[in-house]
């Protein structure tokens, strides 16, 4: 009679473990299984900005469902709590499985299908649905052990819930990304979960299981473990098959550094291209179009001292480095894997014409905000070019603030140019980089060239589709006092695409109204009208 007593206060009596020791080992559960969640949850954003775009519109998507999936778990638990033990166990073991493949599913989705979203938005809604679930049946299993107030119950539950977050938080972007990658270190979160759930269940609270429940925790652990393990196993080779999927069989280069995916493919100067984080930075057949427009008009006037803030492939540097009248030369790249992959690589760096050996050339690795905010003199050049403005991790590189700092750093009569996406394709985007410039006090003058057009759609430009692969690059020319002049210097080399009459023509369109929606002084090469 006394036993049922406090089976039914507590049931302390049924567990093998002390009661303290019992709320230690839940407390212990419920940290591990939340830097779990939320290693799932970081790993769906990370991915979802890589093989998406725009990280902000990913993260608020994930966020959202996530939450909102949260609180229907938290109401479906309730039927569980009569039978917490069991069904904490499997659910932990149903996450661990669905939030440790997440990451592999979505790859495979934009690989082999090439659309990711709906996946996205299922993992977010399975997995907010699962931890929600998790807080009615720990409340429940941490009272099982060690009777106290309910206050006393959520106080602990939270507190180390929350200290688990922040452990995942953390351990996902310093440990677990940079070591082992999306993939493999989402399989091991997985698994780490499936037996920390298990283990909990399974020792604690394994009188309050019948055998037939027992064997079926211990089947679905196995067995999720098992394949968690052997994903993990194939990884490598998934990874593989998956890049010849997206980028073709002449992947030569596929590494992840502490910024992006670096992917290079192509044998030659005719084929090769250079994908940063999925999407093509660089390709051999066109890229001369888009630095030779990006670098010949801002170097019409004084430069002696150019300042190239990006640009790590060297092929800006190239052009710069053409003209003999360029004293120093200074290229702030934030990854230096990018860079040394441009020196080293042997077809990347024929193509931009071996410019880091010139003496002339200084390479710097750094933030191009953070570097610009400290005092490094005051160039007649500067060529910003940086990643797509449509990127929202490339923000603060194109804000006013930003090129209030660039302003600071030009000398009397210096120039700044901006790549700032298409146009016609994405015009919102472009003439938002335009006024940012105006709003630091900048003169501009707007242009583009026709061409390919090295990015992807987002944002609320994105409707247009593939105007932006018919319609080409779109430059912002920039100076203080007075917008420069759109043309050519006197000692400029000869270019495959960029002539003195062609700037003549274009300007002489422009004054004619034949380009309506466009700034004046636009420039267009005459072969490029009508091409696609």
């Amino acid at each position: 009679m006394i036993d049922q007593q406090v089976s039914l206060r507590g049931g302390a009596a049924r567990l093998p473990v002390r009661p303290r020791t019992g709320r230690y080992l839940v407390l212990a559960a419920v940290f591990v299984c939340a830097a779990c969640g939320l290693v799932y949850e970081l790993e769906l954003v990370a991915l979802a900005s890589y093989l998406i775009g725009d990280s902000v519109t990913q993260a608020s998507v994930v966020l959202s469902v996530m939450v909102f999936a949260m609180g229907i778990g938290s109401l479906l638990a309730k039927r569980l709590c009569s039978r917490a033990a069991v069904g904490f166990g499997l659910i932990e073991a149903v996450l661990a499985l669905v939030g440790g493949s997440s990451a592999l599913v979505l790859y495979a989705t934009f690989a082999w299908i090439g659309e990711s979203r709906y996946a996205l938005v299922g993992f977010s809604l399975a997995i907010g649905v699962l931890i929600g679930a998790e807080i009615p049946l720990l409340m429940t299993l941490i009272q099982r052990v060690d009777r106290q107030d309910a206050s006393g119950a959520v106080a602990d539950l939270f507190a180390a819930d929350y200290v688990g977050a922040l452990f995942g938080g953390l351990a996902f972007p310093f440990l677990l990304l940079p070591l082992l990658g999306q993939l493999t270190g989402a399989l091991l979160t997985g698994a780490v979960n499936a037996a920390a759930g298990g283990a909990l269940v399974m020792w604690v609270f394994r009188r309050d299981l019948t055998r037939r429940s027992r064997w079926l925790l211990i089947a679905v652990n196995v067995a999720v473990i098992a394949l968690l393990a052997t994903a993990a196993v194939l990884a490598d080779d998934f990874e593989r098959a998956a890049r010849r999927a997206v980028y073709g069989d002449r992947v030569r280069v596929a590494m992840q550094t502490d910024v992006q995916e670096v992917v290079l493919t192509g044998a030659g100067r005719s084929s090769l291209d250079l994908y940063l984080d999925g999407r093509l930075r660089v390709s051999s057949r066109d890229e001369y179009r888009y630095h030779e427009a990006l670098v010949h008009p801002v170097m019409n006037g004084p430069h002696a001292r150019v300042l190239i803030l990006g640009g790590g492939d060297g092929l800006a540097a190239r052009e710069v480095l053409r003209y003999p009248g360029v004293r120093s030369v200074t290229l702030v790249e934030l990854d230096p894997a990018v860079t040394r992959l441009a020196r080293t690589d042997q077809a990347l760096s024929a193509l931009n014409a071996h410019a880091y050996r010139d003496p002339r050339l200084t390479a710097v690795t750094g933030d191009a905000f953070t570097w610009l905010r400290a005092a490094h003199g005051r160039y007649d050049a500067v060529i910003s070019d940086l990643p797509d403005p449509g990127i929202s991790a490339s923000t603060k590189l194109y804000s006013a603030e930003f090129y209030g700092l660039v302003a600071e750093a030009l000398a009397p009569g210096g120039r700044l140019v901006v790549h700032g996406g298409p146009p016609v394709g994405r015009p919102h985007t472009y003439w938002t980089v335009e006024a940012s410039m105006r709003a630091a006090g900048l003169r501009t003058r707007p242009y583009r060239v026709g061409g390919r057009y090295a990015g992807f759609e987002t944002g609320p430009d994105r409707a247009s589709g593939g105007a932006a692969q018919a319609h080409g690059w779109g430059f912002v020319l920039a100076g203080l006092g007075r917008a420069p002049a759109l043309g050519l210097d006197p000692e400029a080399p000869e270019l495959k695409d960029l002539t003195e009459a062609a700037l003549r023509e274009a300007g002489r369109r422009a004054e004619a109204g034949r380009l309506p929606g466009l700034a004046p002084s636009t420039l267009v090469h005459p072969r490029y009208w009508g091409e696609s």
